[in-house]
């Protein structure tokens, strides 16, 4: 079995079957937009956000127009700052429909649910060095226990307030929350970070 390619990008992609083919290839981060619906979805361009700012993006939308709009959407939503930090990965244009579909796209092309996975690692591989920075991860469900994230009668009211405090998604359950948290932040800076909202609170 081939080893899946490590990376420290988050990568952008626009339906649940990209996410799906891709995550069979790549350690990492995967957000999808759901098509277009990212223009109404301020809790995913909120993700977006947070990973650009805290370790950059791929986005690897379809090479039909849609995803080129997309694309350039999500370049549009970030600060000019970042966009040094965003990876344009595409795909390329293959006539052919994917399995599961019962006709073609409108341009007749292959999305990245049905591209070759040899050429997506081929695409994705020169982006392997930043793979698993060190200070990164190690967060338990311990920690989040200590801290009152969960297990606790106030524990929901804390995870919301750290959601706020950090930027994070609403509503996040604690399994959820701690592979978030474990994707952005080492223990020791995800400790203060939530030592200090406890602090605050009292």
């Amino acid at each position: 079995m081939t080893e899946r390619i490590k990376l420290s990008r988050a990568v952008v992609v626009e339906g649940k079957y990209d996410k799906s083919k891709l995550c069979s290839l790549i350690d990492g981060v995967v957000i999808v937009t759901n098509g277009f619906r990212i223009y109404k979805d301020t809790e995913t361009r909120r993700l977006i956000k947070m990973y650009a700012e805290k370790q950059g993006l791929i986005v690897l939308t379809d090479s039909d127009a849609a995803g080129r709009q997309i694309r350039g959407y999500i370049k549009s939503i970030l600060p000019k700052e970042l966009h040094d930090d965003i990876i344009s990965v595409h795909i390329p244009q293959i006539e052919g429909k994917e399995r599961r579909k019962t006709a073609p796209s409108a341009e007749g092309t292959l999305g990245v649910e049905g591209i070759d996975a040899d050429i997506l690692r081929r695409l994705l591989s020169p982006y392997a060095a930043d793979a698993e920075p060190a200070d990164r991860g190690g967060i338990t469900k311990g920690d989040l226990y200590e801290l009152g994230l969960s297990g606790g009668k106030d524990s929901s009211e804390l995870r919301e307030q750290l959601e706020d405090r950090l930027g994070l998604p609403k509503g996040l359950s604690a399994n959820a929350l701690l592979d978030l948290l474990n994707s952005l932040y080492g223990r020791e800076e995800f400790i203060r970070l939530a030592e200090s909202l406890r602090s605050s609170q009292q």
